[in-house]
């Protein structure tokens, strides 16, 4: 029988075991009533964005004139608009924004904002100083400020909005990567890798990052969450999603202008938004609880 192999006295296993064993559990999801709710209505919105085509019942441009303001009913599930597009079917569409925005904005985040705070925690001296001094700045003007600001300087469209949720999201990012990787660095398993010559890739890539992944993926859910209410605002003030195209941040400005006529105009696409957050919240509340032993036994 082989011997195990063994690095710096350590089972070389055990490495990177501790962030293996923290995602061991993500399949317990379900076990959480919060995380089964959160999962099925994110999976039905996802499946809603995917086949709009087929869920929709009228094209959401499509102007019926004379339906004007129409009230909810069999014809319109939700209403028309004030040119007789059906809210329903625009609602459905929009779900695409919301959701690619989120996508988008996020994964830009995450590969950007990590990176960059394994790098500066790791290394730390004056490119840590440098980077979290960028970081500092970022983080010192108000979140809403900033994205106004990128996407009037680029121009008001989704794709610039995309990329304004983006940057605002960084440095929230990079700091609570840096915070983990220098706590991680000073650990054992960062030692043994060291002690037989690994390199800084190896041991970043390959050791902290595994080990400090659970406050990542919660926090990439909470930054998703505040992707799509950063795009609902921006289309609501005229700079994310340009009209005739379908946003719930667009539909719920234009709604407000017609609260009187057609109260149930701005309801809808508020309740989707506020549905979409609080899914996306709630899963990260149930990973955060999964991941972190010390939130288990708070709860318990």
């Amino acid at each position: 029988m082989s011997e195990p192999v063994t690095i710096g006295g350590w089972p070389a296993n055990m490495i990177d075991a501790a962030g293996e064993r923290r995602f061991a559990g993500v399949t317990r999801v379900f076990r959480y009533p919060h995380g089964r709710v959160a999962i099925v209505t994110l999976l039905i919105l996802v499946v809603v964005a995917i086949f709009a085509p087929l869920v929709a019942p009228y094209d959401p441009l499509q102007m019926h004139m004379a339906d004007k303001f129409a009230s909810p009913s069999r014809t319109y599930w939700f209403g028309a608009d004030e040119f007789g597009r059906d809210i329903f079917s625009r609602l459905v569409y929009g779900t695409r924004v919301s959701l690619l925005a989120s996508i988008v904005a996020v994964s830009i985040t995450t590969i950007i904002g990590v990176p960059v705070g394994l790098v500066a925690g790791y290394f730390g001296g004056h490119l840590d100083s440098v980077i979290m001094r960028l970081v500092d700045f970022l983080l010192a003007v108000p979140g809403i400020i900033l994205a106004m600001v990128i996407v009037v300087v680029l121009g008001p469209n989704v794709v610039n909005a995309m990329i304004a949720i983006a940057i605002i999201g960084i440095p929230t990012m990079a700091r609570l990567t840096r915070a983990s990787t220098m706590s991680a660095k000073e650990r054992e398993y960062v030692e043994a890798a060291r002690s037989i010559g690994a390199s800084n890739r190896y041991i970043l890539g390959r050791t902290i990052l595994p080990n400090i992944s659970a406050p990542i993926v919660v926090q990439v859910a909470i930054a998703a969450a505040a992707a799509v209410l950063l795009e609902a605002t921006l289309s609501f003030l005229g700079l994310g999603t340009q009209p005739p195209t379908p946003s719930w941040g667009n539909l719920l400005s234009t709604g407000r202008q017609y609260m009187y006529n057609s109260p149930w105009y701005g309801v809808f696409p508020g309740l989707m938004i506020t549905i979409l957050v609080l899914a996306l919240n709630s899963l990260a509340d149930v990973i955060r609880e999964m991941l972190d032993p010390s939130s288990r036994r708070t709860r318990g």
